[in-house]
């Protein structure tokens, strides 16, 4: 899930938007109280307003402690964590029988479903003699209860943010490069620095290319809104250069320095990454020798004469974003002596929406439609053909891929 070009500027809006309504706020964790916490460190009592977005890779990893290794340049909260790449008997077998995350119908917001007696009963007996919804709610045990009867409901701070011990720390940085990713990330940031987070698209297509390492083998990448790396870090096991691209100095150095953790996972292959400035919303690479990632003649010249694969992961939230990203598509492709191929992932996120009164996913939709006119464009000197890879390859890490879908779009010659 993009900052992937997360840095720009895009205004969060209070409440439900019906623009941007996929990302997941802080505010559907579990409130904490933290009225007998006064002898916390200021670093371990960081909180996080409501509106905060929160990458669900984390939620999802129960009981796992996260070490606060500093604060950036805005003042957030940076943290490592270490993801373990599954080799061998380890990995992840997937079958053909989870095909139920591909939609029927690209404009379709949910897989339809019959109702049943079964579910009328059991919606029948929550209901109250008014025909209204009735949850129970299972009390707590007064084990689980805060001793202070004191709420701070303007508080939300994830349970997970908590911080590890030195001896924690040093037992976590003695595994092996060959077999870890180290990612410094952020884990709640305003919606314009969600690139600074570690989304879920970036694990499958992670995925596919561990699975298809001969497709890679020696290439040269370029990878769209890159956010901390992980994905072009991964490729880099394999290729020959990644340009490693995204927006935002503050983003940007994350970025350098978590390719600078991973140097051993490239060393064998001989490869290198190049972390460069590129903002989807201006027409040519930022080339000023002043800026700290502009692009060289050399580093230019490379670019176009021997690229062959562009990657994108979930970086499709935001309607304008996603419009500016098949515009710079077409302008890399065209402007390249090779022809491409270009990878997509993407997380379909279904939220309810106060503009249509219902559940939609209207970043995917709008995904989709893109996709589907870039298909459908006659001019210029390419033709390209978009085709969905089914997630039926192996998983190398561990992560759940529901809603996650990954799409190939090659280029021919227009004749």
């Amino acid at each position: 899930m993009t900052s992937s070009p997360c840095a720009r500027s895009v205004q969060s809006v209070p409440g439900v938007s019906s623009r941007r309504p996929e990302l997941r706020p802080t505010c559907e964790i579990q409130e904490q109280n933290h009225a007998d916490q006064g002898q916390q460190t200021e670093m371990e009592a960081i909180t996080f307003s409501k509106d905060t977005v929160l990458s669900d890779v984390h939620l999802r990893i129960q009981h796992k402690r996260q070490l606060m290794v500093r604060l950036n340049t805005v003042g957030q909260p940076v943290f490592q964590t270490q993801f373990k790449i599954l080799w061998g008997n380890n990995v992840i077998e997937t079958t053909s029988n989870k095909e139920e995350n591909s939609l029927g119908d690209e404009n379709e917001s949910l897989p339809s479903r019959e109702t049943t007696p079964h579910d009328v009963q059991e919606l029948g007996a929550l209901l109250d003699d008014d025909g209204d919804l009735d949850v129970r709610r299972r009390p707590s045990s007064p084990s689980d209860r805060p001793e202070s009867p004191v709420c701070i409901r303007d508080v939300v701070c994830p349970t997970i943010l908590t911080m590890g011990s030195e001896e924690y720390y040093k037992e976590e940085t003695l595994c092996n490069d060959e077999d870890v990713v180290k990612i410094e990330h952020t884990m709640a940031t305003p919606l314009e620095d969600v690139g600074k987070q570690i989304w879920r698209g970036a694990f499958i297509l992670a995925d596919y290319i561990l699975w298809q390492q001969d497709l890679f083998r020696g290439c040269t990448v370029i990878e769209l809104g890159a956010g901390t790396g992980f994905t072009s870090i991964i490729m880099a096991t394999v290729a020959k250069t990644v340009y490693c691209t995204d927006v935002g100095e503050d983003l940007l150095d994350m970025c350098e320095r978590n390719v600078s953790l991973n140097k051993g996972l490239s060393k064998t292959a001989g490869s290198q990454v190049k972390v460069k400035e590129l903002d989807w919303l201006k027409n040519q690479l930022c080339t000023d020798p002043e800026a700290p990632y502009s692009w060289t003649e050399d580093d230019i010249a490379d670019l176009y004469d021997q690229t062959t694969v562009i990657l994108a992961a979930d970086v499709f939230y935001d309607d304008d974003l996603t419009d500016a990203l098949f515009k710079t598509l077409y302008q890399i492709t065209h402007a390249l002596t090779r022809l491409c191929t270009i990878y997509l992932s993407i997380e379909r996120r279904f939220n309810f929406t106060l503009r249509y009164m219902d559940i939609t996913c209207d970043a995917y939709n709008h995904f989709r439609n893109c996709l589907n006119n870039f298909e459908k464009i006659s001019k210029g000197k390419l033709k390209w053909n978009a085709t969905e890879i089914k997630p039926v390859f192996p998983q190398y890490f561990s992560y759940e891929r529901e809603h996650l879908e990954l799409w190939k779009i090659t280029a021919t010659t227009l004749t």
